[in-house]
């Protein structure tokens, strides 16, 4: 297996994904404190029916949850290790994810009839929003062809098979109903590293792929300074946004 090429994201790559003229803006909100998995499926997917109809602005909620794993509609049962923290099934895409404190997760409910009815848009665009974020801090976001979520090189640790050893900061994984998006992203800001152990992240098993956070990265970094600069990014890529 090669080394990945890198798709260059910086600066007049990205694509803003923004709503028609008139849209109300993105209502952006912060959950205190955890928030349980399945109660935040459910808001979720009552918030995508509103919206769908008409009855609600798109929606950006920022929460964190209790340590947990969620399983994508590609998940391999293989690929769980070792269930040391409550298992979701969910009809996300994707794989195996790890999601607990210090971590932010950002779910992200925007109707694509307002934008663009183009989901490989919207990935893009999400990952546009990562790396906007990751910028913030003077961290190098880059995606890869081969690979969801956004990397990191890592110079500083041993090569593997695939070349240069490289760590994921933040996943993606979204689900559309009627042309609306709900789940969304995380980002690792200071997450407990080992609790991605039970799992195969994103079915990623290769040596010299691992995963990291901004604190692990050694920036000095609490979940306000990342809040501020999701939402500064959000609405560089995706329009304007509203308390």
């Amino acid at each position: 297996m090669s080394h990945s090429t890198v798709i260059p994201t910086r600066g007049s790559q990205r694509r803003p994904l923004l709503a028609a003229p008139g849209s109300p803006p993105v209502e952006w909100r912060i959950e205190p404190g955890l928030t349980g998995y399945e109660a935040a499926v459910a808001c979720m997917e009552a918030r995508a029916e509103a919206i769908a109809a008409g009855e609600a602005p798109e929606l950006v909620w920022l929460v964190e949850h209790p340590a947990l794993y969620t399983a994508g509609t590609s998940a391999r049962d293989e690929d769980l290790v070792d269930a040391r923290f409550p298992v979701h099934r969910t009809g996300r895409g994707g794989q195996f994810t790890y999601h607990g404190p210090g971590q932010r997760v950002a779910y992200v409910m925007l109707d694509l009839k307002r934008r663009t009815q183009d989901v490989r848009a919207f990935v893009c665009a999400l990952e546009d929003w990562i790396i906007a974020t990751l910028e913030a801090f003077n961290v190098r976001g880059e995606r890869r062809p081969d690979r969801v979520g956004v990397w990191v090189a890592r110079p500083d640790k041993p090569a593997g098979i695939a070349g240069p050893a490289e760590d994921k900061i933040a996943a993606i994984g979204i689900r559309l109903r009627r042309w609306v998006t709900f789940h969304g992203i995380s980002i690792n800001v200071e997450p407990e590293l080992a609790h991605f152990d039970g799992i195969v992240p994103c079915g990623i098993s290769t040596s010299g792929f691992g995963v990291t956070s901004l604190v692990d990265l050694g920036l000095p970094v609490v979940m306000t300074d990342v809040d501020l600069a999701l939402r500064r990014a959000f609405e560089q890529v995706f329009g304007e946004t509203a308390a």
